[in-house]
């Protein structure tokens, strides 16, 4: 199996619901089978008689079954709650939770499992098939209870904001896996490596975002052919079939194109699996939704640049990679994209700035935001920052008319309001962060 066709595997059962519960059909039908084998030849039957056992194996299947609608209706009414309230971006999150999906399964798993032994009934009731019906009931409440309580949780702004910003933290170790130093060089495009050799291009075949690809294959693929290849969109990118894909320098006659495209995934949603700036785009999102005039919810908008805050000082202290990689003999074999920090910053503070630019909360969040980090991060990620500062007060000086309401605007408050202006605390917040 190619690594495309195992990726497009991993995502599809990542982000399905249906394929656990299928399964646990199946295999409630054949325990049942193997219950029915064991107690017809232990003999192990109880008192109940036949009326009961239907009685009871068929209320449990209708509770069960009403619980499956009940989860089913919750989880739909969860989507369009999130995609209307926070961002469309982030409705495949909700299938990804497992409990969610374990929950799921359970109650599929006991409904067939009880009108299965239904059919199965003599004249008085298994005693293994009914204690494994009525005990799975119980856990199918507390599972219910469960699910009634965390889907309701999830729905709040700050509960899927905190998802993101942890899946975005994985991601950016992930695709990061190393702190700055002195001694690392600023990011570079394009290589010397490949400056005047002929090229091969290898275009794309299909509509999509690039969703990840595979790096160890392309640089495998590079050193067996003894060429370079480029890969010209980064992830994250929408690309049309018909656009350039791959550069191949060198050995170009040598790799097969449909290798290569295999090596890339394209899908019809960006994924967060090797996109950093996606996490970033959601977050920034449901900001920007918070601060529209139909919702006008500042607050949220606080908690968004909360997440941003720690996102963005987690990857301003790693070194962002600089798009090539060499084999054992110190050549470049394979070049891409990556996102700059510039990226990163842009992208978390410019919609913000912009759509929050008249509410005094948002300024200065992100004003102790971006003073923090000038704090905090190393000297080569400050002119950034203080020209973001300087974009910070000239917004609010040509948005607020009245000398004290920039004033108010101008002060760094890590709780957008309410945290206090005192400078001697901020220098210690700073200093402790």
């Amino acid at each position: 199996m190619s690594w495309l066709n195992r990726h497009r595997l991993q995502l599809y059962l990542r982000n399905s619901m249906w394929i656990m519960p299928s399964i646990s059909i199946a295999i409630a039908l054949l325990f049942v089978s193997v219950l029915h084998r064991i107690e017809v030849a232990f003999d192990w039957q109880t008192n109940l008689g036949r009326d009961i056992g239907v009685t009871v194996l068929g209320t449990i299947a209708a509770s069960t079954f009403t619980m499956i609608v009940l989860f089913t209706s919750a989880i739909l009414v969860a989507i369009q709650l999130a995609s209307a309230q926070l961002t469309p971006r982030i409705i495949s999150l909700v299938y990804r939770t497992g409990i969610r999906k374990f929950s799921l399964t359970v109650f599929v798993f006991t409904f067939t499992f009880s009108v299965a032994a239904i059919v199965r009934l003599g004249d008085t009731v298994p005693m293994l098939t009914g204690y494994v019906a009525a005990y799975g009931f119980l856990l199918n409440l507390v599972l219910f209870i469960h699910f009634m309580e965390q889907i309701g949780k999830a729905l709040r702004p700050s509960s899927a904001l905190r998802l993101v910003g942890t899946m975005g933290r994985e991601v950016i170790h992930s695709v990061y896996p190393r702190l700055l130093s002195e001694h690392d060089r600023a990011q570079t495009e394009r290589p010397r490596d490949i400056e005047g050799k002929t090229f091969r291009t290898v275009v794309n075949l299909e509509d999509g975002a690039v969703l990840a690809f595979d790096l160890k294959g392309l640089m495998t693929l590079a050193v067996r052919s003894n060429c370079i290849i480029e890969m010209i969109p980064a992830v994250g990118d929408f690309i049309a079939a018909g656009d350039p894909l791959f550069r191949v320098y060198e050995g170009a006659l040598d790799v097969p194109e449909q290798t290569l495209r295999n090596s890339v995934a394209v899908g019809a949603e960006r994924t967060m699996e090797q996109d950093p700036m996606f996490a970033f785009r959601i977050i920034v999102d449901i900001a920007s939704k918070a601060l529209s005039p139909a919702i006008n919810d500042p607050t949220t908008a606080v908690l968004a640049v909360d997440q941003l805050h720690h996102l963005l000082r987690d990857v301003g202290k790693r070194y962002l990679a600089e798009g090539h990689e060499k084999d054992s003999a110190g050549r470049v074999r394979l070049i891409y994209r990556t996102p700059y920090w510039e990226d990163f910053l842009l992208t978390a503070v410019t919609e913000i700035r912009q759509y929050g630019r008249d509410s005094i909360q948002v300024m200065r969040r992100l004003r102790a935001m971006l003073e923090n980090l000038i704090v905090t991060l190393p000297p080569r990620r400050e002119p950034l920052l203080t020209r973001e500062l300087s974009l910070l007060l000239s917004s609010s000086k040509r948005v607020f008319p009245d000398l004290a309401d920039q004033e108010l605007a101008g002060v760094s408050d890590p709780q957008g309001m309410g945290g206090g202006h005192d400078e001697t605390r901020l220098a210690h917040n700073l200093t402790a962060s």
